[in-house]
């Protein structure tokens, strides 16, 4: 008897230690959602690409502002996240373009940095870049014959200029007051504004002149005109999926071809293309479930 209670103790220890195993293997991808449409759209993409061509799942938890999104996937408490080349390399390491070496990208410098020194790094990029840009009303580049960010210098004073709180934050260098000065840009009054209210601001003349990323949906709806950074002060934001080094190692048992299917994601999107997708879900009010959906499907990047 003794023996067969030994044995059975033997037996259940070694299945508990299986469940344990086979609980691990399962362990979900984890990306934490982001704030506005187009990293929801590419957060969507990720998790329907890897589960359609993999055993693993992907876990999108409630959404977080992109710097603590950042903290949770250099802490170990995500896997992935949707950033930008120039979001890496001033907001997160909090270096400049002036830091990165001649000859080399800023995609290539932060991605190395990063992987040195936080222990993440970014895929392939996906094809489009969403870098800041400056929108005024047709009626207003008309009014005071607006082409480029530099033609404004001569007539700020005259304007009200609006963007979202984060633009006014110092983490990173391309945010307001490095821009202001690098334009000799003097407006009339600056409105930090919430970010779901500031097309209807600009719309409705409240504010003049704005900050706006170029793929965003809103942007057409509002027809806005882009003004040329022709000093080029805004550096290049190339959209890409941002991992942990040890992602793949992790999953190699349930999803072995892992990197392999998040970078049949790479070189898919344009701008024009990403900017009809925010669109869809800014404007006509469909879900970035839904969106990534039917363009992954259209692209034969996952089966059903």
């Amino acid at each position: 008897m003794k023996k067969f209670i030994s044995l059975l103790v033997i037996v259940l220890f070694a299945v508990s230690l299986a469940g344990c195993s086979s609980g691990n293997d399962q362990e979900a991808i984890i990306i934490y959602d982001g704030t506005y449409s187009e990293m929801k759209i590419i957060h969507q993409m990720a998790k329907q690409v890897v589960e359609d061509n993999t055993d693993a799942i992907v876990d999108i938890r409630d959404q977080m502002s992109d710097v603590n999104s950042f903290n949770e996937l250099v802490s170990g408490g995500a896997d992935m996240m949707n950033a930008y080349d120039g979001t890496l390399l001033t907001t997160y390491l909090k270096l400049d373009t002036t830091d990165v070496p001649e000859g080399s990208s800023i995609y290539d410098f932060a991605n190395e940095t990063a992987s040195a020194e936080k222990g993440v790094h970014l895929l392939d990029k996906l094809g489009f870049e969403n870098t800041y840009a400056i929108g005024v009303l047709p009626e207003t580049a008309e009014k005071y014959n607006l082409k480029t960010i530099s033609d404004l210098a001569a007539v700020s004073d005259q304007l009200i200029f609006g963007a979202e709180h984060g633009f006014y934050t110092e983490e990173g260098s391309m945010k307001y007051t490095p821009f202001t000065k690098f334009y000799s840009l003097n407006f009339k009054e600056s409105k930090p504004i919430d970010i779901a209210l500031k097309y209807s601001a600009i719309e409705n003349k409240n504010i003049d002149v704005t900050m706006v990323y170029t793929t965003d949906g809103l942007n057409k709806k509002a027809g806005l005109v882009i003004l040329a950074d022709d000093r080029q002060f805004f550096p290049e934001y190339n959209d890409a999926l941002l991992v942990r080094d040890d992602l793949f190692e992790r999953f190699s048992t349930i999803a072995p071809n892992l990197e392999e299917v998040l970078n049949t994601l790479g070189g898919t999107l344009t701008n024009e293309t990403m900017t009809n997708l925010s669109y869809e879900v800014d404007v006509n009010g469909r879900t970035p479930e839904d969106v990534a959906h039917e363009f992954l499907l259209e692209k034969g990047l996952i089966s059903k």
